[in-house]
């Protein structure tokens, strides 16, 4: 085509359309069947629970769903899963700190924490920490070189609902340590070799620096951590703590000798919470990726005014 002719330009011919590919979606008739199959057997599975099997007894199940018993129960495991976290991040906070620290006696300190709590079960740990006051009976309180002092009682001083807090915490704060060292050391070092070439104290360049660029990494598995403290809750029967949510719905099924519909109670407020906090997961998520978040701006970015790329 000679030049500044454009007779044609931008029209498909004959030839280039029967040139053109067309792509045709593969066909997939096993997965299709099994996809129905799976279909059949959950609504055979639904219709088979709510109608032929007596042991369900769904009427219990709606008039226990929102018993008080129940229901303070089930606060008691929300507040037992905040505490627990809470304490679980203050102090895996400071063990990612020690974690990462030039001290080795820190580093050694914070390597042999996390190698004890994650390397036992969270249920020992819980049977250990009820047998605190077995271990400690009593406790001497005091100020040095003087003789003002006090005993406490271990088993009148500390209730079983803190020290259920405690042992939650303590375990949770291993796991906790290695997300936020993880999610600390994501961040570049050039960043905090800047701050300081600023004059920025170390204070200010972990607070205004490296943990809002790091905590894209933290919140999705402190998201999964919350909703595990959650069902972990469940094992406080250890301590032995009888006052949360599945302990309680236990007790009221001894009372009926019904246990089938209390555990479907027990499940539906576990599922409830559990999806209230993937929410939140998923709110936070979108909240920080922002700052990660790459923005394609397209193949002309580097084009000029007139369409032509820039040297």
């Amino acid at each position: 085509m000679a030049a500044g002719d454009h007779r044609g330009a931008g029209v498909i011919t004959p030839r280039a359309e029967a040139d053109r590919i067309v792509a045709v979606p593969l066909r997939h008739p096993v997965r299709n069947v099994l996809a129905v199959l799976l279909l059949v057997a959950v609504g055979a599975f639904v219709r088979d629970a709510a109608f032929n099997r007596p042991a369900y007894d769904w009427a219990s199940v709606g008039d226990y769903l929102f018993d008080d018993r129940v229901v303070r129960a089930a606060l008691v495991t929300v507040e037992l899963t905040v505490l627990s976290m809470i304490g679980a991040v203050v102090l895996g906070t400071v063990l990612s700190v020690m974690r990462i620290s030039p001290n080795p006696v820190l580093k050694g300190i914070a390597w042999t924490y996390v190698w004890i709590f994650r390397g036992t079960p969270v249920y020992v740990q819980l049977v250990f920490w009820g047998l605190l006051s077995t271990i400690y009976k009593t406790v001497t309180v005091g100020i040095p070189f003087t003789d003002v002092s006090s005993t406490l009682v271990v088993e009148q001083a500390v209730s079983l609902f803190w020290i259920a807090v405690l042992a939650l915490a303590l375990n949770e704060a291993a796991y906790m340590a290695e997300i936020i060292r993880a999610g600390l050391t994501s961040v570049d070092p050039g960043q905090t070799e800047a701050a300081t070439a600023l004059g920025m104290s170390w204070w200010q360049t972990m607070s205004r620096i490296i943990i809002p660029q790091s905590m894209s990494v933290i919140i999705p598995p402190t998201g999964n951590e919350v909703i595990s403290m959650l069902k972990v809750t469940s094992l406080v029967t250890a301590v032995p703590l009888s006052t949360d949510l599945y302990m309680r719905t236990r007790d009221i099924s001894a009372e009926t000798f019904n246990p089938i519909p209390l555990l479907i109670v027990a499940s539906i407020w576990y599922l409830f919470f559990t999806s209230v906090l993937m929410a939140g997961q998923y709110v936070l998520e979108r909240r920080f990726a922002r700052q990660t978040r790459h923005v394609d701006v397209g193949p002309d970015a580097t084009a000029g005014p007139t369409g032509e790329e820039h040297a």
